[in-house]
């Protein structure tokens, strides 16, 4: 028997040479349970970490707007699509910088996700507050045709929509300063948008005659594409018989900056401080001189920025597609809903008790915590995948809504009479 054996059980027997005693058996399965239990949970948190980026966002739009937004992730796609175009920059720039265009694609996803966010509110959703029915649809009809720009965007697109946009707003720009423009404003659009999109149109159909395949040849299609890892974020960190990976500590470590900067934000800022006041009570809001309408807009694009920013995060675990953000829309809505809208402590506790809960069940951690209950193993046997642990998760979250419909945090007081 092996010394490390002797050690544990401290019985030598030289019949069972090369063998395992029961309780050296015993030990090593609780040791490989235990490690199985705790690799779980570090990566439901890195899965909750997402989820939070996500969330967080979402919390604060559902929370002042009372806005449903089904495009939110198609935001988070834009942010891993924004990570791949900028690691495709960096690598033409060389190997050194390849290594930190994480950091600038941080801030891309952030600011590309926030532009779309803040175009999506001032032209459609602004238009529909207190509609929530209204507003579901639309965001869904918008993510939709999101997710067949990126199959589709190419020079001829992009060059068509910057030139209607120059056209059309540029010219309702320009026209608003005439004093009779709110009794021509019907007849301008009437005019205005048809030319604008002729003009774009004939461009885009001559550059391609011209150009042929250079410019109508799409960017990224509707296949996946991979963004790979700096060479510092690849690998992990050892820990007995298991290995943290770097990215996903990364991950986590990004989260717990945004959720700091967001409670700094809102607690310690001027626009913070009236975004809170508009989220408690809009009317007295209004009546105290608060621009609500520029809170609004200011609030979605924060909510947008976020959502890219997990896009980005989400793009350093695999490949990015059309698709990326469908995967964890749901998951992010029943965030906000278990945690209480509105609520920044509810989201970040609903985020992790979710992605844990998710990861532990699809990856069969609970199926080897009770190997040794046939009933219990065979029922998380069942939901040991991806697909039927969302199923599990979603019925707990049901049963859970049955007990506290507001959630783990529910608003109290005014907030609720607002």
């Amino acid at each position: 028997m092996p010394i490390s054996q002797k050690l544990h059980c401290g019985i030598e027997n030289k019949s069972k040479e090369g063998g395992q005693c029961p309780l050296c058996a015993g030990v090593q399965g609780r040791i490989h349970l235990l490690t199985s239990i705790l690799d779980g949970i570090f990566s439901g948190l890195s899965i909750g970490s997402i989820l939070l980026l996500a969330a967080l966002g979402l919390a604060i739009v559902f929370g002042l707007m009372g806005v449903i937004n089904m495009a939110h992730g198609e935001l988070m796609m834009l942010g891993a699509y924004a990570t791949f175009v900028v690691q495709n920059g960096f690598k033409k720039l060389g190997e050194p910088w390849l290594q930190v265009y994480i950091f600038v694609a941080l801030i891309a996803a952030f600011i590309v996700a926030a532009l779309v966010g803040l175009l999506l509110e001032r032209g459609v959703i602004r238009y529909l507050y207190g509609r929530p029915l209204e507003t579901l649809l639309a965001t869904w009809g918008v993510s939709l045709i999101l997710q067949q720009f990126v199959r589709s965007v190419n020079w001829v697109m992009v060059i068509g929509l910057v030139m209607f946009s120059l056209l059309f707003f540029g010219g309702m720009w320009i026209l608003q300063r005439r004093s009779d423009f709110d009794r021509i404003r019907k007849w301008v659009i009437a005019v205005l948008l048809p030319l604008s999109i002729a003009i774009s149109f004939v461009v885009g159909s001559v550059l391609s005659n011209a150009y042929q395949l250079a410019v109508t040849q799409p960017w990224f299609g509707a296949q996946n594409v991979d963004v790979t890892a700096p060479k510092w974020l690849q690998g992990g960190l050892p820990i007995g018989n298991s290995q943290l990976p770097y990215t996903r500590m990364f991950i986590m470590v990004l989260t717990v900056l945004c959720v700091v900067g967001i409670y700094f934000f809102l607690n310690k800022t001027p626009w913070g401080l009236r975004i809170r006041s508009v989220t408690q009570n809009r009317n007295m809001s209004a009546c105290l001189g608060i621009p609500t309408q520029k809170v609004d807009a200011l609030t979605f694009a924060l909510g947008s920025g976020l959502a890219g920013i997990a896009g980005c995060a989400v793009s350093l675990l695999g490949s990015v597609g059309p698709n990326t953000g469908q995967n964890y829309i749901v998951n992010t809505f029943m965030v906000v809903v278990v945690g209480g809208v509105g609520k920044l402590v509810g989201t970040i506790v609903g985020a992790l008790v979710i992605g844990i809960l998710d990861y532990v069940i699809g990856a069969g951690v609970l199926m080897n915590v009770f190997s040794q209950f046939q009933p219990l193993f065979d029922f998380f046997s069942f939901f040991a995948t991806s697909s039927m642990a969302k199923v599990m998760v979603f019925l707990l979250i049901v049963l859970f809504l049955q007990f506290r419909p507001a959630g783990l945090f529910p608003q109290k007081g005014r907030t609720v009479d607002a």
